[in-house]
């Protein structure tokens, strides 16, 4: 039975009338993606200047590697408008990658030698050195394979008008700030419960090409030469083979306030590691990471959700100071099948499960029960659509099957919120139509790429046939001409930011560093 945390909540929110509030959600998606040769393996070209600058342009930047795009919707209360974004940009990028492609699959394609993966350059600037430094500590730390994994991150956030209209019936804190501070991180407690069916669901990375490991001894099988897999894994992505660290798993930080998780991580940047003072900050004049502490910023501890503010302060600190304005939502594998690699049924999804875990009953997650979440997500993306799968609920084993469609029961309410609010249907079509999922596992994406993999000789080519067939259809559909000359503007104006940065730095990087630290 569904517990809300305060009674007649969901009933404000039930009628027409009170859901067009919901009307005001916000959301943006980021999409990661590879740029690759026409062969299939990682560029070894700088990013197009066609695309802008790096440092300054709000869209099309990279992350990690100069070869890793980064796609950045800007945020809107229109549902459908950061998907037509998105498809935009891949548009306007497809037209200007001088015969590269974008690699369609989260898991990478052949990259080399890890020291052959080259780090993304932002330019002279002490901002632009304070982000190439700090991606030095990562490879200096991980490793530069892991960091060339890409996915989909999902920003959302719920409007004034729903949290004045929450509040009015809820028991909370006085301050609207702290109010809406704490119902956002009980929403993320509830999202590390449940969050696992987000790679049951939509998880599309089950195979990898053999040379991601890079010799390292792992449990995946051979699937062809070539190709390892696991046999139910839904995303490798998001196991310990993929975008996760382990050397974080004694942080301790804690999602059951806003004080904890700030402190937590205030205390990270600022506790040293053995292991990172021996590796050193320094060699002579060039810096090998920003710190040799637990986390170098507060953006290096990986979560599959985290509370975010946008500020010229640290993260940490804006969020102490402002409280929580967004989330991101971590968890969403690339669809290799789709263009832009996001299907519009995943932003549906998230909403319905995000209002459920706002809504519902969040106490304080213990020590134990992170165990037990961990456990689940672990369970969920190696060997989710294993038939006799099991979670942990109270510390007791409960079959899969039941209970995600319990959950599934528990968002339907949600879902029919969400169709009051906007008209129509199409949540609860949406949801029915996932739910299906549940009981045909070979259905859900990843079982979908497993089949792909094999037919086409391996992950491979399976990745390069469909990031060839994107590429055509995306030049097929060029941007039309006004959002042509707004990219081609906003280029201009990119490269200009950039300049004024640098013309303007003023005092040396080590004081830029520690004023960050400040």
């Amino acid at each position: 039975m569904l517990k809300f945390t305060c009674c007649d909540a969901v009933g404000q929110f039930t009628g027409q009338a009170q859901a067009r509030v919901l009307r005001g959600i916000t959301r943006g998606f980021e999409r990661e993606c590879l740029r690759v040769d026409g062969s299939g393996h990682l560029a070894r070209t700088q990013h197009p200047a066609a695309l802008g600058s790096k440092l300054t342009h709000p869209w099309i930047t990279t992350d990690y590697a100069e070869a890793l795009l980064e796609f950045i919707t800007p945020p809107s209360q229109d549902a459908r408008f950061p998907l037509e974004f998105l498809r935009d940009i891949h548009r306007y990028v497809a037209a200007h990658l001088g015969g590269e492609l974008l690699w369609a699959g989260s898991m990478p394609c052949v990259l080399g030698d890890d020291k052959d993966i080259a780090i993304a350059d932002y330019g002279s600037s002490n901002a632009a050195r304070f982000k190439e430094v700090y991606r030095e500590g990562l490879s200096l730390r991980y490793g530069r394979t892991m960091q060339t994994i890409a996915g989909a991150h999902y920003n959302w956030s719920l409007p004034d008008g729903f949290w004045l209209a929450l509040k009015d019936c809820c028991q909370g804190p006085a301050k609207m700030q702290d109010f809406v501070s704490e119902r956002y991180f009980g929403l993320i407690r509830n999202f590390l419960r449940f969050g696992w069916l987000i790679p049951y669901l939509f998880g599309a990375s089950p195979a990898v090409c053999e040379s991601f490991l890079q010799g390292r001894k792992s449990d995946l099988l051979e699937l062809l030469p070539g190709t390892r897999y696991g046999p139910h894994a839904t995303s490798l992505r998001m196991s310990d083979l993929g975008y996760q660290n382990r050397a974080q798993a004694n942080l301790q930080v804690s999602f059951n306030s806003l004080l904890e998780y700030t402190q937590a991580l205030e205390a990270a940047i600022r506790t040293p590691d053995p292991y990172y003072e021996e590796l050193g900050v320094r060699d002579g004049a060039r810096w090998r990471q920003l710190n040799a502490c637990l986390l170098q910023t507060e953006s290096e501890f990986y979560a599959s959700i985290r509370p975010k503010r946008v500020a010229p302060e640290r993260p940490a600190k804006a969020l102490q100071s402002l409280g929580v304005q967004y989330l991101e939502v971590r968890l969403f594998d690339l669809n290799p099948t789709i263009d832009i690699g996001i299907a519009p049924e995943q932003s549906l999804f998230a909403d319905v499960l995000l209002l459920m875990c706002l809504f519902r009953d969040s106490p304080p997650i213990t020590s134990r029960e992170q165990s037990e979440n961990d456990e689940n997500k672990r369970r969920v993306v190696n060997r989710g659509r294993q038939p006799d799968l099991h979670l942990l609920a109270h510390n007791r084993e409960q079959r899969f099957r039941p209970l995600a469609h319990e959950l599934f029961d528990d968002m339907q309410p949600f879902a029919a919120m969400l169709d009051a609010a906007y008209g129509g249907t199409n949540y609860a079509r949406t949801m029915q139509s996932l739910r299906e999922r549940i009981d045909h596992p070979e259905i859900t994406p990843s079982a979908q790429v497993l089949d792909g993999v094999r037919d086409a000789g391996g992950f491979f080519r399976y990745a390069l046939q469909w990031s060839e067939r994107h590429q055509q259809q995306l030049l097929a559909q060029p941007v039309d001409a006004a959002t042509g000359a707004r990219f081609r503007d906003s280029v201009q104006e990119s490269f200009l930011k950039q300049r004024q940065i640098e013309q303007q730095d003023q005092g040396s990087f080590e004081d830029f560093v520690a004023a960050y630290y400040a």
